[in-house]
């Protein structure tokens, strides 16, 4: 329906659109999380994918903010370890499951890959990429000298946003399943615009701190390229998109970001 400014009723839908937020927000969390939260009412979820980055924006400075703390205490390596850790907990391994399975695909024919990758048993391949994307997320972080806040969210938020690339522009290949869900609410380019926006303003908050803040910002903005080339990279092989390599979209780009602001500022 074409929205008519002289339709006193479309006006009335607009605080009851923007009323409607938290509960977008609340089943997003608990679609994308495993956070203990209680819905308290009958939610919605098929606008999860719409809310994502900020998902990825509060996880980021969960675990930002738990990694000062930690620093307390311990030296990096184990501080690092255990946020990586606490980071698989939060999320239930949803994205890190993905990026296995999608391992599993491609390393077959291209006419078996959906297959292989619906089976839940893992393969060899997908153990390696387990590994690998845990431990360059912690000797990543273990090696950054500084920005761990910035570092996570920029990560965990641009992640998510490369999702959303992946969900709006590439086909989805199964007859059935979430992906299907997630398309509906993100239909094109403008739909990304807000997880963009959203993802711009945060990187750019350092700058408010003053001009030795410039390359930290600088290496945040980079997710912005990194997530939707890493979209492209999936979406070309497997010619489209499924969940598992939704998931794997996330996990790649979180762990390419923190690998670029190690390598700014190694310790």
């Amino acid at each position: 329906m074409a929205f008519d400014p002289l339709n006193g009723g479309a006006w009335k839908a607009i605080p009851a659109a923007i009323a409607s937020f938290p509960r977008q927000l609340l089943a997003a969390l608990l679609f994308y999380t495993q956070l203990p939260l209680t819905p308290g009412t009958t939610l919605a979820f098929d606008r999860v994918s719409c809310w994502a980055p900020v998902v990825g924006v509060l996880l980021g400075v969960g675990l930002g903010l738990g990694d000062s703390l930690l620093a307390i205490w311990l030296p990096d390596l184990l501080r690092s370890s255990l946020v990586v850790c606490v980071w698989l907990w939060i999320t239930g391994g949803l994205h890190l499951d993905g990026a296995m399975d999608t391992a599993d695909g491609l390393a077959v024919a291209p006419d078996r890959r959906l297959s292989v990758m619906a089976d839940s048993a893992s393969g060899a391949f997908a153990v390696m990429v387990a590994i690998a994307i845990l431990l360059l997320k912690t000797t990543a972080l273990a090696s950054l000298a500084q920005g761990h806040l910035l570092a996570l969210t920029a990560a965990a938020g641009w992640g998510r946003w490369g999702q959303q690339v992946a969900i709006a522009y590439y086909p989805y290949l199964k007859a059935t399943g979430k992906g299907a869900l997630h398309q509906a609410a993100l239909r094109s380019g403008w739909d990304l615009l807000p997880g963009l926006l959203l993802m711009v303003g945060v990187c750019a908050l350092p700058l408010g701190t003053g001009g030795s803040a410039w390359p930290l910002a600088l290496l945040a903005l980079t997710g912005g390229a990194i997530a939707p080339l890493v979209a492209y990279g999936f979406g070309r092989q497997l010619g489209g998109h499924t969940g598992d390599s939704y998931g794997a979209v996330v996990e790649w780009t979180e762990t390419l970001i923190l690998l670029v602001f190690a390598a700014g500022y190694p310790s």
